[in-house]
């Protein structure tokens, strides 16, 4: 007995996909960037540049930023906003603990990982607190302080 053939026919989809990525880089003063969903403003500024110039009223602060974070706002190795090394609740170029302020930051509609927010609760922070939330690296910004005087 011969053995049965049985043919299934089956359709073909032609299915054409488009992989070209368009990229557009703005270079404006004042234009937005999104870095992995963080806002940064200012972008022809340093991170430096730019929290000097936001205390320039306050220089002590800008010590604080120097110490605490170098100035990092965004890990250039990871794109991601800075965190704390011996605290990962630290955020940012202030290096603000989330657990602590979090909650406050969101309630005065700041966003501390985005860069204007972070300096912005620094300065709320610093006006009610002075500089006793960043006390713990106040041995790197505190001789800078007497330097200034």
């Amino acid at each position: 007995m011969a053995a049965a053939s049985t043919f299934l026919t089956v359709p073909t989809v032609a299915i054409e996909l488009n992989t070209d990525v368009q990229t557009q880089t703005v270079a404006a003063q004042g234009e937005i960037l999104k870095v992995k969903g963080i806002a940064l403003a200012n972008s022809d500024l340093t991170v430096e540049e730019e929290v000097r110039s936001y205390f320039e009223d306050i220089p002590i602060m800008a010590e604080v930023a120097r110490c605490e974070s170098h100035f990092t706002h965004i890990d250039p190795t990871t794109g991601l906003v800075t965190r704390g090394r011996v605290n990962p609740l630290d955020v940012g170029v202030m290096q603000i603990n989330e657990y602590y302020h979090e909650q406050t930051a969101e309630n005065m509609g700041l966003e501390l990982t985005n860069l204007e927010d972070n300096l912005a609760y620094a300065r709320y922070l610093y006006e009610k607190e002075g500089t006793q939330p960043w006390s713990a690296s106040s041995a790197c910004w505190n001789d800078n302080l007497l330097a200034m005087r």
